[in-house]
């Protein structure tokens, strides 16, 4: 009777842990986990957009997991914790889209004692100039799919809906989609760009402020200057790329939670934004940090020319698992440039 009693303490304990979590309480067994970790902080954020990119980081010899509590699973999300070159770090993947890694990124930086946040992946290009494989680090991350879709019939000139109370604006951009059409015309007129509202720590709670480009972090910024010079793999199996992969410093990418697979809008958004990375997850972890004043930078690794027209065929299906590693093999050697124990001020 006694052992049946243990038993059923035990079960309920668990439910009420397992009620509290779908209830997205922190129960006291993963509260105290959290705070053993934090303990032993302050940590490297890492943030992955999804398997294909995490696996090659967890696969690296690089990765030393941390072995009496290598994982703490919370709110749908999995917490990794382990070694990158002597630093600590915990690993999150985010899930596909602005949403997903909005909340993953809210996450990681609200429950764990973090230095800074690195994210990495790979991402569409923008740029005729570069080549599949590159690996670009943009100084500015922008979300791409907030807009405020102008009536038919206005013009550039009319004043967009709400815009005069404060909530839209016509200063950054626009698209027009009759110059996208065969005919004259186009009932869907035009979509201008709009900036994020933002509420940052630093500001008055339910006080907001807009933002647009959101720049990383000056000091992770320069450190990734000395990554120029990265020999990066060229081949998959017996099929190379033309040139080997470079490491490069740009000075725009985008995000929004569209996958861009169209050549004229990838031209339109390098020609108006000077944009070269567009992919779907950037941003959010950007506009996270940047509301928090937590020191990001983001890594990405081109794996298809955007919308296609490059002399390689079937550019992501054949070389996205090169764009991914590489990725992972340009994290890593920054991670070994972070001087340890510093501590770098969000711009």
């Amino acid at each position: 009777m006694g052992y049946f009693l243990i038993g059923l303490l035990v079960i309920t304990l668990s439910m009420v842990n397992i009620i509290e979590e779908a209830n997205c309480e922190i129960s006291p067994t993963i509260l105290s986990k959290i705070e053993r970790m934090n303990r032993m902080g302050p940590y490297l954020g890492i943030v992955a957009p999804n398997n294909f990119e995490l696996n090659p980081l967890l696969a690296s010899k690089a990765f030393v997991p941390y072995p009496s509590l290598p994982i703490i699973d919370f709110a749908g999300r999995r917490f990794r914790f382990g070694k990158i070159s002597n630093q600590r770090v915990v690993i999150v993947m985010t899930g596909l889209g602005m949403v997903n890694a909005g909340v993953a990124t809210q996450l990681l930086v609200s429950l764990f004692r973090l230095k800074g946040v690195l994210h990495y992946g790979i991402a569409g290009n923008a740029d005729v100039n570069l080549q599949i494989g590159d690996v670009t680090i943009p100084q500015f991350w922008a979300h791409s799919g907030l807009w405020n879709w102008q009536r038919y019939g206005d013009g550039i000139d009319n004043e967009l809906a709400l815009e005069a109370a404060g909530d839209y604006t016509r200063e950054i951009g626009h698209l027009q989609f009759s110059k996208y059409s065969n005919r004259t015309d186009n009932l869907l007129n035009r979509i201008w760009y709009q900036p994020e509202e933002i509420f940052p720590v630093t500001g008055t709670p339910e006080v907001r402020q807009h933002v647009f480009w959101i720049p990383v972090d000056k000091s992770y910024f320069n450190l990734a200057r000395q990554l120029e010079n990265t020999k990066l793999p060229q081949c998959v199996n017996t099929t190379c790329l033309p040139r080997p992969p470079k490491v490069t410093i740009v000075e725009r990418g985008m995000s929004a939670s569209v996958f861009v697979d169209n050549a004229a809008y990838r031209t339109f958004l390098n020609s108006k934004f000077n944009v070269t990375a567009v992919e779907m997850e950037s941003a959010a972890v950007a506009l996270i940090c940047h509301q928090q004043k937590l020191p990001f930078v983001v890594i990405r690794a081109l794996s298809d020319l955007a919308g296609g027209g490059s002399d390689l065929s079937n550019e992501a299906n054949l070389f996205g698992s090169l764009a991914a590693q590489n990725s992972v093999d340009v994290l890593v050697k920054f991670i070994g440039l972070i001087p340890h124990g510093a501590k770098f001020a969000s711009s």
